[in-house]
């Protein structure tokens, strides 16, 4: 054992942060309570042994009872429609969609899918599957119908929602055919619900239902008669809520299970302590994100609040949107990405010189970052020209593996947030003198941590409990500043933030190398004008490849990833580089890629081997 870690590991075994975290449990409408917070043992030990709950009756049912008239849901969808749901209302479209899942025979421990955009129908859908136990994962709308299908079919999905169409842009995505292409090569799902939201034409096969009619039982051949009362179930603390998706290790898919009471507390901490200034939240990110479940949803509903839905993206029919929808909702805490708030930025700009200035956001009193750093301009922007007077501004840190974010460096409350012990080490396990970079340790158990691994577990262990026992090493590399605000400076392995979604670069090499042009690929991170995380490839090809249109090379790359892996996993910047020599490998021939200076663009870039060094000389 190194020198530093015996002083690490004795303070990894203290208890998590008790004191934190006993009001919070308290807050919480439990079936049953726990006998105590927390037992020591492997990993993150066990949280809330011997309690019941569920997450529909701690979200939902028990407001609908106490303040069944207070707003929950504020929606808005692209084209300018709206709804508002009060919590009676959420209330009751949940107990009659659970209603109907029982009849269609799913329960608890069942998985279900959610191929849903940000509609109040997959809020409904969540808890309708937490009422009767069943397991919802949230997939990404964008995935071609191949990724679709490999995601279905590694969580074991049973039922499957969707919709015939979703709003993107001001054009309408075919969800529901890419669902039908995926579903065909697949066995194992009996139902898919299908909600009418755009109303173009689609397929309809056996086992196809509308979600619509499911509520009111009008579709022919639906069961009334449950044989299981309409209660919701009282779950044990730790019962899988979600099925998260993390980027393919050793090539193989992989997903975390994060708990019922785990969420929810997670959820309820964060929000009251670290991140909601008033009663109005508003996360813009994708449905698919659990930073937008967790601090977009479950925050909110948990703490009897209102939430904040839009559908589409913040630039439709103009970058005035975002604007727009802070006043007319009278949102109060905005939550979302640094890129998200660096196009708003970008756009600010351009609406000060034209006819649609951005309007004054009265209410907006707090602006929460996460998913990826936090650019010190667009930080200072945020604070001073987001809402047209000063308002607060955080930056949040956390892991799909920890349930969202953990860490908040300007919280609301800091001595309500739980402690992490958070301690940088050096590559021994030593803790890094001040000022220098280092990796993230946490010392201390987090309620929302994981309860269970689909997929390789192995890997997991080995990145964050194996090194230091007792500790979870996170694999973000960081720096203290002078007044102890973490800065964060990359990863430790090939797995990268793009947009709020991991994407695991050895994944994208892998497709890139599988090219008949392509001889050696490297796949990096680098940052574009406006500092938005993209994945970048470097690549020297045969000789039938340089001589071809680079071009046309470049699309048929992208091309092959993004149907193997998504549009975000597509390579944005394509390097062709005469050669890789011996001199830079794995970590800095990676640095180096990554430093060198680019001017933006989609055309791909020649660099040679004596450029790639000269960039490692100046990142020495």
């Amino acid at each position: 054992m190194a020198d530093g870690i015996p002083q690490l590991a004795q303070r990894a075994a203290a208890e998590p942060d008790l004191a934190a975290w006993a009001p919070i449990a308290a807050r919480l409408p439990w079936a049953r309570p726990p006998d105590r917070l927390w037992d020591d043992g492997p990993r993150h030990g066990t949280w809330f042994p011997g309690g019941q709950i569920n997450a529909a009756t701690a979200c939902v049912s028990v407001h609908a009872r106490n303040a069944p008239d207070r707003v929950a849901l504020l929606w808005e969808g692209e084209p300018g429609d709206r709804r508002e749901l009060t919590y009676a209302a959420l209330d009751a479209e949940v107990a009659s969609l659970a209603r109907a899942l029982r009849a269609l025979g799913i329960g608890v421990g069942d998985v279900v899918a959610l191929h849903l955009g940000w509609i109040p129908e997959t809020v409904a859908a969540m808890f309708a599957c937490a009422r009767v136990g069943a397991v919802f994962a949230v997939v990404p709308t964008p995935l071609p119908p191949e990724a679709l299908a490999d995601r279905l079919q590694a969580i074991g999905a049973r039922l499957l929602f969707t919709q015939d169409g979703a709003w993107r842009r001001g054009t309408v995505l075919p969800l529901k055919a890419r669902a039908d292409e995926a579903l065909s090569a697949l066995g194992g799902i009996e139902h898919t619900i299908v909600v009418r939201r755009t109303g173009i034409d689609i397929g309809w096969y056996e086992g196809d239902r509308w979600y619509h009619d499911l509520l009111v039982g009008a579709r022919p051949g639906l069961r009334r008669e449950v044989a299981e009362a309409d209660e919701p179930v009282a779950l044990p603390s730790a019962h899988p809520l979600q099925l998260v998706s993390l980027a393919n290790r050793r090539g193989r898919p992989l997903a975390v299970a994060l708990g019922t009471a785990h969420s929810l507390a997670t959820a309820l901490a964060v929000h009251r302590a670290g991140i909601a200034d008033g009663a109005v939240t508003w996360c813009a990110g994708e449905s698919s994100w659990l930073g937008t479940q967790v601090h977009g949803i479950y925050g909110p509903l948990v703490a009897g609040e209102t939430a904040v839905l839009y559908e589409g993206t913040v630039d439709v029919p103009t970058h005035a949107r975002a604007w727009h929808l802070l006043r007319r909702y009278a949102v109060t805490t905005l939550v979302t990405t640094p890129s998200v708030l660096r196009a708003l930025r970008s756009w600010s700009f351009e609406l000060a010189i034209g006819d649609e200035p951005a309007s004054p956001a009265p209410d907006l009193r707090r602006v929460m970052a996460f998913g990826e750093p936090m650019d010190p301009e667009v930080r200072a922007w945020a604070a001073t020209g987001l809402a047209g007077h000063d308002v607060s501004v955080a930056d949040g840190w956390g892991q799909v593996e920890l349930g969202g974010i953990v860490l908040v460096d300007n919280p609301i409350d800091a001595a309500s947030m739980p402690g992490l012990g958070e301690v940088l080490v050096d590559r021994s396990g030593r803790p890094t003198p001040a000022g220098t970079a280092g990796e993230l340790v946490l010392t201390r158990p987090w309620a929302g941590t994981l309860v269970g691994v689909s997929g390789p577990p192995d890997t997991l262990d080995e990145t964050h409990w194996s090194r230091l026992p007792g500790s979870f090493t996170t694999g973000d590399v960081a720096r203290q500043g002078p007044e102890g605000a973490l800065e964060f400076l990359g990863r430790t392995d090939e797995v990268t933030s793009v947009s709020g979604q991991l994407v695991s670069l050895g994944e994208v090499r892998d497709i890139l190398l599988e090219h008949p042009f392509v001889v050696v690929a490297d796949v990096i991170e680098r940052r574009d004008q406006l500092g938005t995380r993209v994945v970048a490839a470097a690549v020297v090809l045969t000789p039938e490849g340089v001589a071809a249109d680079p071009t046309h090379v470049a699309r048929d790359l992208g091309r092959s990833v993004r149907e193997s892996l998504g549009g975000l996993a597509r390579p944005r910047v394509l390097l062709l580089v005469d050669r890789f020599g011996d001199e830079l490998r794995g970590v800095e021939r990676r640095r180096a890629l990554a430093g060198i200076p680019l001017l933006d663009g989609p055309e791909p870039r020649t660099v040679t081997w004596a450029q790639v060094l000269l960039a490692a000389e100046h990142l020495a």
